[in-house]
């Protein structure tokens, strides 16, 4: 940053033009380690394929604008988790808009999905997931479990046999 007086004693510092401020490079850093990890994320809560993926790309740039938003205010809060639960909320209030998709997962509900995504591929513990849905703890469990078990079953089905 360069120095610049505008009157005797007075300095005030300016970036150049088009200079990123340190909020925004502090931003960047944050998007280019999680932005991958979190895609991942939303194309799996989506069911999108990894090459096509629409859907999950707009849950996650709305996440991360909302996390830029707030950049500055943040203090003690995770980032990672605070793009994570958003994208999550987002996903919840516009699942029911958005059909199909690919794979195991594109068999099960979108709150079957948010539970085995946030618990078993984000690790996110029970208690948490449980208040960012809005559900008991032993919900949480009994979802996943249910999940997990379909998912398994279908595992096993021969290829072509929908599972039950």
């Amino acid at each position: 940053m360069r120095e610049h007086r505008s009157g005797p004693g007075d300095r005030t510092r300016h970036r150049p033009h088009g200079e990123p401020s340190h909020r925004t490079r502090e931003f960047e850093a944050f998007v280019a380690g999680a932005a991958g990890r979190l895609l991942h994320a939303a194309t799996l809560l989506t069911a999108e394929s990894r090459t096509s993926n629409p859907h999950a790309r707009a849950l996650l740039g709305a996440a991360l604008a909302h996390t830029y938003a707030v950049w500055g205010r943040l203090r003690d809060e995770d980032p990672y988790d605070l793009a994570r639960r958003d994208l999550a909320a987002r996903f919840a209030r516009t699942a029911w808009r958005h059909h199909g998709g690919r794979g195991p997962l594109a068999a099960l509900g979108p709150q079957e999905r948010l539970v085995v995504v946030l618990r078993l591929y984000e690790g996110v513990a029970e208690e948490q997931v449980a208040a960012l849905l809005g559900l008991s703890e032993a919900r949480v469990r009994a979802v996943c479990a249910r999940s997990v078990a379909a998912l398994r079953a279908a595992a096993r089905a021969p290829r072509g046999e929908a599972a039950a």
